[in-house]
C-alpha cells in the first residue's frame, strides 16, 4: 500500500507539472500570436484622403520595418505607392508615442514594438483615377490594397483583417476578400498576397442578377453602371464565362465578381474577381458590345492565365523591386489570343470579326520597326522600363508590344501544334497541362523550358522554329502557319506607305486544313 501511495503521488505531481507547463505554453503562445488589424476610414472624402489605423500585437522584435509595396501584381510598372503616405505616427496601448522614421523611399522603421500592442496611424492621399491607384471622392472609394496597407518586412504570410468605415449608410462594398460572418464591412485575408490581390470598391453600387456556371456564382457589380441593355449584357457575360471554363474544364474559386470601377482606363485581374473601368452608356451597337465582351473575356481568362498558369517569377512576389519575367508574352499576349477565341466560341463573334482582330495585331507588328530590334522575351522582361506597349520616348521604333506580337505567336504556335498532331491536340491542351501540372499539382509557376516542353509534348514534334519567334527578331511566317488551317495572307501598300495585311480562306483546302479551321473556330 505504501508503495502504491508513493506512486500515486508521483503520478499526480507529474500531471500537475504537465498541466502547469501546458498552461504557461498556451499563455505564451497567445501573447506571441501576431495580429494585424486595419481600419480604413474616410472622414473628409472631399479631400481625396483615406485615414488608416493599424492595430498590431504579438511581435517579439523591438524594431519592425513597415513597407509599402512599390507596385501591384497585374500592372507591371513601379508605382511608388509610398509617396501617397502622409502624417504617419505610432503609439503603444498606453498612448505613449513610439518612434517611426522613414528609412528609405518605401520603408518606415518602428521602434519599441517588442511584446507590446501598438497602433500606427497615417493618411493616404489619392490623386489619380486609374485601375492601379487608390482613389477617394465624395461619392465613392476605390482601394488598391498595395497602395494603402503596409506589410511588415519578413511577415507577408501573416493573417490580416480590415474594417471599413464609410460616411454613407447606402454604401456597398465589393471585394474578393472573405467577409467576417455577420459583418458587411469587415474582411479577412490569410496573408498579404491575398490581401493585395483584392481591391475594394465602395459606394452606391448597382448589381446585375447573379448567374451560375457549373454551380458557381458569378456577378457583375459597378459604380455608375450607366444605361444599356443589361439583360443582354448579362446573358453575354454568362456565355463568356461558360466558354472560358469549357476550355480549362475547372473552376478554382468559390465565387467570382466583375467589379466595374466607373469610367476610366484599364482592367486588372485577380484570383476571384477583376476590377475594370466601365461605363455602359456607350453600349448601343453590336460593335461596342463586342468590344466590352472582348475586354471582360480578357480579364476573366487571366484568372487562369497568369493568376494560376503563371511564370515561375510571378509568385512569391517581390513587392520592392518588381518581379521580372521573360514570359509576360504568355501571360498577356496569349490572353489576348484567348480573349478572341473565348468570345468566338461563345457565339458572340463572327469569323470576319475574329480575322479583323488578328489583322489589327498583324498590322501593328508589321508597321513597327521595333520588330527588328526587340524580341518577345525582351519585351516581356523590359516592360518595367518600356511599358506594355513599348517605349514612347527616345527609343520609339525600337521596341514592340507583347499585346500585339504575343497573340500572333500564339496563333502560329496553335496551328503548328494542330498540324503536327493531325488536329488531335492544340494550344488548349498546353494550357490545360500547365494548369493541372504546375498550378494544381505542384502549386508553382512554369519555366521557359517547361513551356516549350509542354508545347512540343502536345505537338509530338519539335517546335524549335516557332520558338525562334519568341527569343529572336526573326520575321513571322504567316503564310506557312496560316496554311495549316486553310488560311492565307494578303498584302497591299496603302497611300501613306503602310503595309496592310489581311487574312482570307484558301480556295481549295485539304480535309486536314478544313478540320483544323473548324475545330479552331469552335464549330
Amino acid at each position: 500500500m505504501k508503495k502504491t501511495n508513493t506512486s500515486t503521488k508521483y503520478v499526480s505531481l507529474i500531471l500537475l507539472l504537465l498541466i502547469f507547463t501546458t498552461t504557461i505554453s498556451h499563455v505564451a503562445e497567445a501573447q506571441n500570436k501576431k495580429t494585424l488589424a486595419y481600419t480604413l476610414s474616410m472622414p473628409q472624402p472631399e479631400n481625396h484622403t483615406f485615414h488608416v489605423e493599424l492595430k498590431a500585437s504579438g511581435w517579439s522584435q523591438d524594431t519592425l520595418s513597415l513597407k509599402m509595396p512599390k507596385w501591384m501584381p497585374g500592372y507591371y510598372q513601379i508605382m511608388d505607392y509610398a509617396k501617397s503616405v502622409e502624417n504617419i505616427s505610432a503609439k503603444d496601448q498606453q498612448g505613449k508615442k513610439l518612434s517611426i522614421v522613414q528609412s528609405n523611399d518605401n520603408t518606415w522603421k518602428l521602434t519599441g514594438a517588442k511584446n507590446k500592442a501598438f497602433t500606427v496611424s497615417y493618411d493616404i492621399k489619392t490623386k489619380r483615377q486609374f485601375v492601379a491607384n487608390s482613389y477617394l471622392d465624395s461619392d465613392h472609394a476605390y482601394v488598391i490594397c498595395t497602395n494603402t496597407f503596409f506589410y511588415i518586412d519578413g511577415f507577408l504570410n501573416t493573417p490580416v483583417s480590415i474594417k471599413v468605415l464609410t460616411n454613407q449608410p447606402k454604401h456597398i462594398i465589393a471585394t474578393g476578400l472573405d467577409k467576417v460572418v455577420g459583418k458587411s464591412n469587415e474582411f479577412t485575408a490569410p496573408d498579404f498576397d491575398i490581401l493585395y490581390d483584392c481591391p475594394l470598391l465602395i459606394g452606391e453600387l448597382e448589381s446585375l442578377p447573379s448567374f451560375k456556371v457549373k454551380g458557381i456564382n458569378h456577378q457583375f457589380i459597378a459604380y455608375k453602371m450607366g444605361t444599356f441593355n443589361r439583360d443582354l449584357f448579362n446573358e453575354n457575360l454568362e456565355k463568356i464565362v461558360g466558354s472560358a471554363v469549357k476550355i480549362m474544364g475547372d473552376i478554382p474559386y468559390n465565387e467570382y465578381t466583375f467589379i466595374g470601377i466607373g469610367p476610366g482606363r484599364g482592367g486588372i485581374e485577380h484570383l476571384n474577381n477583376t476590377t475594370v473601368s466601365f461605363d455602359g452608356t456607350g453600349l448601343t451597337t453590336t460593335a461596342s458590345m463586342g468590344q466590352v465582351m472582348n475586354f471582360l473575356a480578357h480579364e476573366y481568362f487571366h484568372h487562369y492565365n497568369v493568376k494560376r498558369i503563371r511564370p515561375f517569377e510571378l509568385g512569391p512576389f517581390d513587392y520592392d523591386k518588381g518581379s521580372r519575367s521573360n514570359l509576360l508574352w504568355i501571360s498577356e499576349g496569349l490572353t489576348v489570343y484567348y480573349e478572341y477565341l473565348v468570345v468566338k466560341r461563345a457565339g458572340l463573334m463572327d469569323e470576319k470579326t475574329l480575322f479583323n482582330n488578328l489583322e489589327h495585331n498583324i498590322n501593328a507588328v508589321e508597321n513597327n520597326n521595333g520588330r527588328f530590334y526587340q524580341s518577345l522575351s525582351q519585351a516581356s522582361y523590359n516592360t518595367w522600363k518600356d511599358g506594355p506597349f513599348g517605349t514612347q520616348g527616345e527609343e520609339v521604333g525600337k521596341t514592340i508590344s507583347y499585346y500585339d506580337k504575343g497573340p500572333l505567336v500564339g496563333l502560329l504556335l496553335d496551328f503548328a501544334i494542330r498540324n503536327a498532331s493531325q488536329n488531335t491536340k492544340s494550344l488548349d491542351d498546353v494550357m490545360r497541362l500547365l494548369y493541372w501540372q504546375y498550378y494544381k499539382k505542384q502549386n508553382r509557376g512554369f519555366t521557359d523550358a517547361e513551356f516549350q516542353t509542354a508545347c512540343e509534348q502536345a505537338a509530338g514534334a519539335s517546335l524549335a522554329n516557332v520558338f525562334e519567334y519568341i527569343n529572336t527578331t526573326k520575321e513571322l511566317d504567316y503564310r506557312k502557319y496560316l496554311a495549316f488551317a486553310g488560311l492565307g495572307i494578303k498584302e497591299e501598300i496603302e497611300l501613306n506607305g503602310k503595309r496592310k495585311l489581311s487574312i482570307a480562306r484558301l480556295e481549295k483546302p485539304t480535309p486536314l486544313q478544313e478540320q483544323i479551321l473548324k475545330s479552331w473556330l469552335g464549330e
